[in-house]
């Protein structure tokens, strides 16, 4: 990895942390795009790596409180996130088209779908703590979280279909390389 790498990523993880820890309507984040941006451009691990550190770093400081016990959930969910934007890139083959708007909107909904599940069966782990069976809890769990749910789905749906190829295309571009195979 070069200096200009380096910064790059610097800044991506930077940047994700500040909008992360900023107050702003809930489920309405830019770190799933940018832990799947960095695994395109950089590889799984460090998709992984910024996904995990972010939430960490959220877990403990988010406008919302302590994370508690859905905190290894959220970061499990962000670290698949990171960890498939860099296989998405291995098919891409370096470059994406005008289909990887679509693929990338649709890749967007279901990590989306797939880290609020995650992080559902975090709370469904709390509430069985408390004292809930956890078929019950899970499907409390789920049921609390549907308007959320829809709310991040769609957000994400809407920000990896408009952003991801302009954001890889930029940065491929600025570094004068194709995305990490």
């Amino acid at each position: 990895m070069n200096t200009q790498q380096l910064s790059l990523l610097s800044v991506l993880v930077s940047v994700s942390l500040a909008v992360q820890l900023l107050p702003r309507p809930m489920n309405l984040e830019f770190t799933s795009l940018i832990a799947f941006v960095t695994g395109m451009i950089f590889g799984c691990f460090f998709g992984a790596s910024l996904g995990a550190l972010v939430m960490l770093v959220n877990g403990f400081l988010s406008p919302y409180g302590f994370a508690g016990v859905v905190l290894p959930f959220q970061i499990a969910g962000m670290v698949l996130v990171g960890v498939v934007g860099g296989l998405y890139a291995k098919t891409a083959n370096g470059r994406l088209s005008a289909g990887g708007f679509f693929e990338t909107m649709v890749l967007g909904a279901f990590l989306t779908f797939i880290y609020d599940v995650v992080t559902n069966m975090g709370t469904a782990v709390w509430l069985t703590l408390s004292g809930l069976p956890f078929t019950q809890a899970f499907i409390l769990a789920l049921i609390s979280g549907a308007v959320p749910s829809l709310m991040h789905v769609g957000w994400n749906t809407a920000l990896f279909g408009a952003a991801t190829v302009p954001l890889v295309t930029s940065v491929q571009k600025m570094l004068g390389v194709g995305v990490r195979r």
